[in-house]
């Protein structure tokens, strides 16, 4: 049964309003080379000059400039600290607000909603997209700017590709798409992302401060966050890792592994919280959770294509790869006692006594046992809230910790839950998230990137004091959220919205 501590009816904005809403963001939102100016505009970085497209090494610049009639230069002539639009061949689907390009892991749920809402080509070619970012960029990119080429975000191309494969079931592309999966993989387990388990961690892949905070993390006083970072550090006894590493008192600067470790941070797309102490650059030195349940499954995924392509014995090969990083994540990030997957510490060897919700990764992925799976449910205490999940038990005045509740965190938990049988918390949760979205868009009009779960409402107020402090509009992956929790629900559970909401 569903219960909720609302005790009286609210007013909530019809569902039609909303899928209607949703229908025409996906419109709204998307990009192509059709429209170059548009996709060109970032407020995020200091813009000046006329627009330049900027394509990789091995591209012909000369047929690109010559189809799309703009100018394009080869990264290896970019300037140093010059920010520009990446190419890509096909239409994609941008967040929304101050995120106007295509992002690493908000791509896949947003495909997950386009591939529900009868848009198979439009989820396909951002598949495609991504899939050229691995031959031509080297990894799916943090999102296609150049000040992104540093790093990714966390990995679910393996899923994008079996989904699209399902939905089309197009065997040749699906064998073209092997290779990058492979190459892929190996941008996460090799060199400075292969840590001495054998598991991984994210990592920045530069020691110079992002543009994107530079001039676009600016709060009212014209303070970045890298400065407020430094007001904190002048200000605060920092216990949870060695504060020398990351900031010089004597010259109140920023270390360059602080640099490397914001873009770990960033990489890993919690920007930011308190996960790995102040700002989360101990983030260096732990193999995540989620990073290596989304490995895990990544290797599962490309077992299934080789046996969808009847290739046995490379298959096999996946499937121990799986199965091993299984016994080491077992071995190393299970707390029994809390019942909860935990991030490792390879230095200090320890596990991070830190909730968080990345501990429901082991389930979307399908490597924790049942008796983990259980202990997790009955651990949502920790986490459930009016709205749905806050991110973490703590509040830290950073957007990925308590209150903020974040879409794809929602569905990563809730799909995990039905995995393992629980229904009935999935369903609960599910109900939540909607009811929370109907009612704020009832006073908005609008569908937001994040929410305060507790209050079960958009507006934020002066909560967040770290990173940007906006919540932008759109919003991609939570118009795919509530289009994948809607068609989910129970019909009774439909029905039980419907009466807990007065509509207008």
């Amino acid at each position: 049964m569903l219960t909720s501590s609302i005790t009286q009816a609210q007013t909530c904005a019809p569902l039609s309003e909303v899928r209607d809403y949703i229908r025409d963001s996906w419109k709204s939102l998307t990009r192509s080379n059709d429209s170059l100016a548009h996709s060109a505009v970032d407020s995020k970085v200091a813009q000046k000059g006329p627009l330049t497209l900027w394509v990789a090494a091995d591209e012909d610049a000369v047929r690109i400039q010559r189809e799309l009639k703009v100018d394009v230069r080869k990264l290896s002539d970019l300037p140093p600290h010059e920010s520009g639009l990446l190419y890509l061949p096909h239409p994609y689907v941008v967040p929304g607000g101050r995120f106007n390009e295509m992002y690493g892991w908000d791509s896949y749920f947003i495909m997950l909603g386009l591939l529900r809402d009868g848009q198979p080509d439009l989820a396909k070619s951002i598949t495609d997209n991504f899939l050229y970012e691995v031959r031509h960029y080297g990894k799916v990119l943090n999102a296609n700017r150049t000040y992104y080429l540093t790093r990714s975000q966390p990995p679910f191309l393996s899923r994008m590709v079996l989904d699209v494969y399902r939905s089309r079931g197009d065997t040749p592309w699906l064998e073209r798409s092997l290779p990058d999966l492979e190459k892929y993989y190996e941008y996460w387990t090799t060199g400075s992302h292969l840590t001495p388990t054998g598991l991984s961690r994210y990592d920045g892949g530069s020691d110079q401060p992002a543009p994107e905070v530079v001039y676009g993390e600016r709060d009212e006083t014209g303070a970045n966050h890298y400065d407020r970072v430094r007001d904190y550090y002048r200000t605060h006894e920092v216990t949870e890792y060695n504060l020398a590493a990351f900031y010089d008192p004597s010259a109140d600067q920023l270390t360059p592994l602080f640099y490397r470790a914001d873009r770990a941070m960033r990489e890993s797309g919690f920007d930011p919280s308190a996960r790995y102490g102040p700002f989360s650059v101990g983030i260096v030195n732990y193999d995540s959770v989620d990073l290596n349940a989304l490995l895990y499954r990544m290797e599962m995924d490309i077992s299934a294509i080789h046996t969808l392509l009847d290739q046995p014995r490379q298959a096999e090969i996946w499937s121990q790869r799986a199965d091993t990083r299984a016994e080491t994540m077992r071995r190393l990030m299970w707390d029994a006692k809390a019942g909860l997957f935990t991030d490792y510490n390879f230095v200090s060897e320890h596990q991070l006594d830190y909730p968080f919700l990345s501990t429901f990764f082991p389930l979307w992925a399908g490597l924790a046992t049942p008796e983990e799976a259980s202990a997790i449910a009955g651990n949502l205490p920790l986490f459930e809230k009016e709205g749905g999940l806050q991110t973490s038990t703590n509040v830290s005045g950073n957007q990925w910790d308590a209150p903020y509740g974040w879409a794809p965190l929602q569905l990563v938990a809730i799909e995990g839950l039905r995995r393992y049988g629980f229904d009935a918390d999935a369903e609960r949760l599910s109900f939540k998230f909607l009811h929370m979205i109907l009612r704020d868009f009832d006073q908005h009009h609008t569908i937001k990137e994040k929410y305060d779960v507790i209050e079960a409402k958009s507006d934020l107020g002066d909560g967040i004091k770290f990173g940007y402090t906006s919540n932008e509009i759109g919003f991609g992956w939570t118009n795919a959220a509530f289009v994948l929790l809607w068609q989910d629900l129970s019909e009774g559970g439909k029905r039980t919205l419907e009466a807990k909401c007065l509509t207008r």
